[in-house]
């Protein structure tokens, strides 16, 4: 610790006001926040293998030297056992998606967001990172070849496999594992292969994803990373999501190399799906059965349900090695792990695009109420049960959407007590997709009037939204079109959810570019 200090001190030239050590990963190495006294901070690291430090260090000025989103190395000691990086923060992608993954994969649309952007930028590392990079400092390999594949899988086999007691004919699974690893490392790839790539080593800075603990990377196929992060065991993707982001990923690839055919990408993913799989089952069942490590044991399930998953959906041509994976996904200890309910597709937002307007014919005579303004705009949730809400400015009530024909989240006991304030509630509306298809048509609708009021000067506009109880769908739906209008036109929006007697302002900014534009 005192070496580290002591390197920081000659780097910075004082002393550091305070060192506070960082929550540890799954490796030996140690992190430390460093502040200066004028509240400055790096990241110190002390790590126990010099070539380790010296892949990461080496990794990351190359990447740096390519403005790939990495922290900059400032300072490295003699014996690279320790080093000063820039600091990024504490919010990773992993703490960013927490509500989601704790909600069993409902992942809201800004969630979702931040996942795309992440697997948009993959291909940037392994393409553009693999130019100029000379793998000969990789750790502790520099390619992805037979050797690695069979090492991995025997990992399994014996820190997880065994463990287990099942019956298994050693030769035959060895014949299979070979296979599978001449079946891996059939195409060559120049990719730089991350190896580690997952939402805990995405750091977030200003919403932007910055990668870390790449120091295990070398060459190797991309497939792998794109299997490791989206089949992550506690990430719980569903399966619509998973397939957006690889699509996403897919095209992204585009902008780099010469992709294959679609049915290629997916049959190769899905072998190194398989793969990872059985290696994060060998590290679960080391770090979990052998060294007793709680959290370890706990992403076993969530693991065999997407051994389970991929296995009934794809067909491999390692007989014994399925016939062995069939058994392990159904013993006791595993069986009553359900299988998470397979989702139609369901409505999907679609661009319906509205009418084109036609010019007035001849010239226009205009309402008294013509350039009154400024347009205060009034948003209601209510139920029908009670009544439509009354229009107190005289002008008729404005637009009334009736939001019983999407799927009420008020029929499952774990709602019936929330409403669509609360995030279990959004959760359940936005993976549904009904409401987000429904509200797509209303914000057209609302945006093309708001508009139109702005250049008129027209006063006042009124939403309301109606349901069967006034509780969750139609306040879901008028707080997001509250805050849909404000942010993009900058008025002042009056919200009332009526059943549920909360009433509030958004305050006007007048500054927004939506209104300069109209």
């Amino acid at each position: 610790m005192q070496q580290l200090t002591d390197l920081y001190t000659q780097w910075c030239g004082s002393e550091p006001a305070d060192v506070s050590k960082l929550p540890g990963a799954g490796s030996n190495r140690q992190y430390y926040r460093i502040t200066s006294h004028d509240g400055t901070t790096v990241v110190g690291c002390i790590g126990t293998s010099r070539d380790e430090n010296h892949a990461f260090v080496y990794l990351c000025r190359h990447f740096a030297n390519l403005q790939l989103p990495v922290p900059r190395i400032l300072a490295v000691s003699g014996d690279e056992l320790r080093y000063l990086q820039t600091d990024l923060g504490s919010m990773s992608l992993f703490d960013a998606i927490r509500g989601g993954r704790e909600a069993g994969g409902r992942y809201t649309v800004e969630e979702q967001q931040l996942l795309k952007r992440t697997i948009r930028q993959l291909p940037s590392i392994q393409l553009r990172g693999a130019d100029g990079l000379d793998f000969s400092n990789c750790y502790p390999q520099a390619e992805f070849d037979v050797n690695s594949v069979l090492f991995d899988l025997n990992y399994f086999k014996y820190c997880f496999l065994k463990a287990t007691n099942i019956d298994f004919h050693e030769l035959k699974l060895e014949a299979d594992f070979r296979l599978m690893a001449k079946d891996l490392t059939q195409e060559r790839s120049d990719a730089f292969l991350y190896r580690d790539f997952q939402a805990r080593n995405i750091m977030l800075v200003d919403g932007k994803p910055y990668f870390i603990d790449f120091q295990g990377g070398r060459r190797g196929p991309y497939y792998y990373d794109l299997a490791s992060f989206l089949w992550q065991a506690s990430a719980k993707y569903p399966h619509k999501l998973r397939r957006e982001l690889v699509y996403e990923y897919y095209n992204a690839l585009k902008q780099y190399v010469e992709v294959p055919r679609p049915h290629h990408f997916v049959a190769r993913l899905s072998l190194f799906v398989l793969f990872r799989i059985l290696q994060v089952l060998g590290a679960y069942g080391f770090r979990g059965y052998f060294e007793r490590k709680q959290h370890f044991i706990t992403s076993i399930p969530p693991a065999i349900t997407n051994l389970r998953e991929l296995i009934d959906s794809t067909s491999f041509p390692y007989p014994h090695l399925m016939e062995v994976l069939n058994q392990l996904c159904g013993l006791p200890q595993f069986k009553q792990i359900e299988v998470a309910a397979r989702r139609s597709d369901g409505y999907k937002t679609t661009d319906r695009n509205p009418y084109t307007p036609h010019p007035q014919d001849g010239p226009a005579t205009f309402s008294k109420y013509d350039g009154s303004g400024p347009l205060v705009v009034s948003i209601y949730s209510f139920s029908f049960r009670k009544g439509i809400p009354e229009d107190k400015s005289g002008n008729g009530g404005g637009y009334v959407f009736d939001c019983r024909s999407t799927h009420n989240p008020g029929r499952y006991e774990p709602y019936k007590q929330l409403t669509g304030l609360d995030e279990p509630v959004i959760r359940f509306l936005e993976n549904d997709g009904e409401i987000l298809t429904f509200l797509d048509s209303v914000y057209r609708l609302a945006d093309a009037h708001v508009r139109r009021y702005i250049q008129r000067g027209f006063t006042s506009l009124m939403f309301s939204f109606g349901c069967t109880g006034g509780q969750h769908r139609s306040v879901y739906s008028a707080q997001h079109l509250a805050q849909h209008i404000h942010d993009r036109f900058g008025i002042e929006v009056r919200v009332c959810h009526r059943e549920q007697g909360i009433n509030f302002v958004l305050d006007a900014q007048q500054q927004a570019e939506e209104v300069k534009r109209v």
